[in-house]
């Protein structure tokens, strides 16, 4: 059926209008940044002439960036509102170009600051307060002064940009076009296309026989392309080893993690404590295979629900409600703030035709952040919009808080607050039902939740160390060691009372964080720092929920780990992970108990 934007009602829809009120509004900011842009070479060889003059580009650059960021948002967010439109899809493609043309102009400035030293840069700001406003970013361009080559060598690599990431392009043309996984025969007796889309809904079908189908074929259509992703994914690795050597860096995992403050210990803290604590899982797969009444489980199995899925809808003003009474525990200030983003429309609900897959946030400085999502009712589709609104109301604290080069905050934390709104919802909801069956489904959902992205991430996290390593040391990353290594690490992180299926080892094809550099630990920790927060919060734990809201606000200010520690995490202390096992262990044994009952 088919569904047209113009259907649907206008407080449905993300008020667009909080950014130019008229499209001539819009234009009229896209040409004076057009027109602006040249002025850049003004500065280029003058911005260390004195204090006044670095002051001076740094500012201009802020202002032109805050503008150039709401003529992006406002083409990006209107093109993702409807991709079928030609209008938008033009704007769109104009604002990028743009933004490239702004990356190119403003390339010269940190080169030309790094050709100082950093305690020049403490004598200006001294002598002229005013570039207190950037002290923050100055001091991190100086810190990463240590790994950067000469000029030549810079331009050298930078003109080898584009080969660096042809393998992360061709990965994605042969995953997300090329790939044909053929048809599964579904439950109706009916041949029905699998794709990467459809997988997910195969794969936690209560029909096995559907889930087995789904599992085999696509696996065995990526083991068909073994040698090409292994091609792929070796070029990538090598890429990022060898420029992180030519920095001086001693891996590029250190690379990687220097980039965003993270000592390398708190990476392999998680992988140690992940492998010596996969007992409670081991514990649920024994639940999850007596509860789905097989005589053994499989790997296509643990997506299936222990329970049959809830079916109850909501609404949109449902859902809004249901997020109010579960996220109060953060406090009524928090809850009014958080009405804003309802009554001023930042959200977008409808799941009209030609609107983008899947849900995100971003934000402008200027106005506020935006969530887009395609809102079914389910309650997926609620515990996405909490997540989505975690986002939102971090970057609202931060803008309301901070300078624009320090509001947005680091990757590392970015899941935080995003994962604290999902378990507050969940754990609100499990409180609440007196249901049996309910409850079961929800507590199994946590754990799916917990499984995806403590364990499953952090061997991700494992692979990506030992591929990077064994390359460093003269390994050839072929198939056959790719296949290999990633079927053994499945082997020791899903534990025991479970059948780990050969054709798995061909999953690392799949994972497109694999091109990312060391990304995927970071959804670990986020979410073992966001356990203890929220439930520090849920168990009343003195100012936990004044230490939260006042990390929520620190944007970039502070380096990652300072910035949760002020929130009451020390995620260079093993008792974060410890502590999150037992919240794990601590779900397991309550469905272990209902279905005793």
């Amino acid at each position: 059926m088919t569904k047209l934007r113009s259907s649907f009602s206008d407080d449905l829809k993300w008020n667009v209008k909080d950014l130019y009120q008229t499209e001539d509004d819009y234009n009229r900011d896209f040409k004076y940044l057009e027109e602006h842009l040249n002025d850049f070479k003004n500065y280029e060889g003058h911005i260390l002439d004195d204090e006044f003059k670095l002051y001076e580009i740094l500012k201009f650059d802020t202002n032109f960036s805050r503008k150039l960021e709401q003529v992006y948002i406002y083409a990006h967010i209107n093109n993702d509102s409807d991709t079928t439109d030609i209008k938008y899809q033009s704007m769109y493609g104009k604002a990028l170009q743009l933004y490239e043309k702004y990356c190119v102009a403003t390339s010269f400035i940190v080169p030309e600051l790094l050709k100082s030293d950093y305690d020049l840069i403490l004598k200006y700001i001294e002598k002229n307060s005013k570039l207190n406003e950037f002290a923050r970013s100055l001091k991190e361009i100086f810190r990463i002064k240590p790994y950067i080559l000469s000029d030549k060598e810079e331009k050298i690599l930078s003109s080898l940009s584009t080969t660096f990431n042809t393998p992360e392009q061709v990965y994605s043309y042969l995953t997300d076009a090329d790939m044909k996984f053929g048809t599964i025969k579904n439950r109706d007796g009916k041949y029905e296309e699998l794709t990467e889309k459809s997988y997910h809904k195969f794969i936690e079908s209560n029909i096995r026989n559907e889930r087995k189908q789904a599992f085999n074929k696509l696996f065995t259509t990526y083991g068909n392309f073994k040698n090409t992703y292994a091609s792929l994914l070796a070029s990538e690795v090598n890429n990022n080893n060898k420029s992180a050597q030519l920095r001086g860096y001693k891996s590029a995992r250190e690379a990687s993690l220097y980039k965003n403050e993270i000592p390398v210990v708190i990476y392999d803290n998680l992988i140690n404590i992940v492998r010596n604590s996969i007992a409670p899982l081991s514990k649920f797969w024994k639940i999850k295979k007596k509860a789905l009444k097989v005589s053994k489980l499989h790997l296509y199995d643990t997506y299936a629900a222990t329970t049959n899925k809830m079916t109850k809808k909501y609404t949109a003003h449902e859902a809004r409600d249901l997020l109010y009474a579960s996220l109060l525990p953060l406090g009524k200030n928090y809850i009014d703030d958080l009405k804003k983003a309802f009554y001023e429309q930042w959200i977008d609900f409808c799941p009209n035709d030609g609107k983008r897959n899947g849900a995100y946030c971003t934000a402008c400085y200027n106005v506020h952040p935006y969530v887009l999502l395609s809102f079914d009712g389910t309650l997926e589709n609620v515990s996405t919009l909490a997540h989505e609104l975690g986002h939102a109301m971090h970057y609202y604290y931060a803008i309301k808080n901070q300078s624009y080069q320090d509001y947005g905050y680091s990757i590392f934390v970015a899941e935080v607050a995003s994962q604290v709104n999902q378990i507050l919802l969940s754990k609100y909801l499990i409180n609440r039902t007196n249901d049996i069956d309910e409850k079961k489904y929800l507590i199994d959902d946590l754990i799916k939740d917990f499984k995806a992205t403590i364990y499953r991430q952090t061997m991700f996290a494992d692979f990506e160390k030992n591929i990077y390593e064994a390359q460093q040391n003269g390994e050839v990353l072929t198939h056959d060691y790719l296949c290999n290594t990633y079927l053994d690490l499945n082997k020791i992180y899903m534990g025991k009372n479970i059948v780990v299926d050969d054709l798995v080892k061909y999953e690392w094809e799949r994972i497109p964080h694999f091109y990312m550099n060391f990304y995927v630990y970071q959804y670990a920790t986020a979410y073992a720092a966001a356990i203890k927060i929220a439930m520090d919060i849920l168990n009343e734990k003195e100012m936990a929920k004044e230490k939260y809201l006042e990390f929520l606000k620190l944007g970039a200010t502070k380096n990652p780990i300072d910035s949760l520690k002020i929130a009451g995490v020390n995620m260079e202390n093993k008792d974060v992970l410890n502590d999150a096992f037992v919240y794990f262990n601590d779900l397991v044994n309550e469905l272990s108990l209902l279905y005793e009952e």
